[in-house]
């Protein structure tokens, strides 16, 4: 089974443990992506994860290779040049402190890339799945003309094709995103949104849901998945579930709708560690369970189960095992000590 997956990768600079931004005299790098951060899941499961990106073809952009390559990712297909690699700043909340992000990514490589950079036909080849977020044609340019390439070989070839909705207001208007992600969801089998992405891309919103309080209604979310399958014929959407005790303490859970029905995981009280990267954890388990034949069930299970452990990792890569996930979906949720 072999996986690719297209998006931007960045450097990652957070100060040491909860420091504010105006305490920092110093930062922790790290590199991650939406779309890097689902091929790393995918390698650690034993999958043949590729990633895709243009990166600028000096020190920072090898680093930015050698992260994901060192987890077992294909990197062979990734295209030099440009003049810089994007960068995030992260401010870890706690308690009711929310977390922050700022962005320097304006001008990266991948945002200035040009179609002509990718040959998807040979990119594709031999690929059984292909994964993106809207966040890469949200980097503006030619990257939505670049992902509907993509999305159109994928179909010529037969490959499927998943999308996490991923909507960042800080890239793009609600209107710009609507109007773009219109044209390529179409092309989209595995939907993947969040409490909110549905809502802020596309207008559909579920009932009896204020994701700001904290209050979700679970049945609303049949609704808007029903509503995604019908709008853009998606074979199956998953949504997350998170409500926000505090910045510390959330409960976690997600839905999985066929048109058979819609099936959900169970819900997890996680404290958090690190919670950037948690709907990529997400996304690269529903992805790795559903190529690997897993039923609706037993998918949507692993793949909460996987975001589950992510939240206790630190930075964005959820570096754990298929055995340390299928534990705790399993019900193996005291964190006891393993000897």
């Amino acid at each position: 089974m072999k996986i690719v997956c297209f998006g931007e990768i960045m450097m990652r600079l957070n100060p040491e443990g909860y420091l504010r931004f105006v305490q920092a005299e110093k930062f922790e790098a790290s590199y991650a992506g939406g779309e890097a951060n689902v091929a790393v899941s995918l390698a650690n499961y034993g999958l043949d994860a590729s990633y895709v990106t243009k990166l600028p073809d000096n020190d920072l952009g090898r680093c930015a290779r050698n992260a994901v390559r060192h987890f077992g990712v294909d990197t062979r297909d990734i295209v030099w040049g440009g003049p810089r690699l994007g960068i995030y700043f992260v401010e870890k909340g706690a308690s009711q402190r929310a977390s922050k992000v700022v962005y320097d990514r304006a001008g990266s490589s991948i945002a200035l890339a040009r179609r002509e950079d990718f040959d998807w036909d040979r990119i594709l080849d031999g690929a059984d799945w292909f994964h993106f977020t809207g966040i890469t044609p949200a980097l503006g340019g030619e990257c939505p003309e670049i992902c509907l390439d993509a999305l159109k070989a994928c179909k010529a070839k037969g490959v499927t094709v998943s999308c996490d909705l991923n909507y960042r207001g800080k890239l793009w208007t609600r209107g710009q995103a609507g109007e773009t992600m219109a044209k390529l969801v179409p092309y989209v089998d595995v939907c993947i949104a969040n409490e909110a992405d549905a809502a802020d891309v596309f207008g559909i919103r579920a009932e009896g849901t204020d994701v700001d309080s904290g209050k979700l209604n679970k049945d609303g979310y049949v609704s808007v998945a029903k509503q995604l399958a019908d709008r853009f014929g998606c074979r199956k959407v998953a949504i997350t579930l998170r409500t926000s005790l505090s910045a510390t303490d959330n409960l976690w859970s997600g839905m999985l709708w066929t048109p058979e029905g819609a099936c959900f995981a169970p819900e997890y009280k996680v404290h958090i560690v690190d919670r950037v990267g948690g709907g990529d954890s997400f996304g690269g388990g529903l992805i790795y369970a559903l190529a690997s034949g897993y039923g609706t069930q037993d998918a949507i299970d692993f793949a909460v189960a996987a975001s589950c452990l992510k939240h206790a990792i630190e930075h964005d890569f959820n570096l754990v095992s298929v055995a340390e996930v299928k534990s705790l979906a399993a019900g193996n949720a005291s964190g006891r000590v393993q000897r």
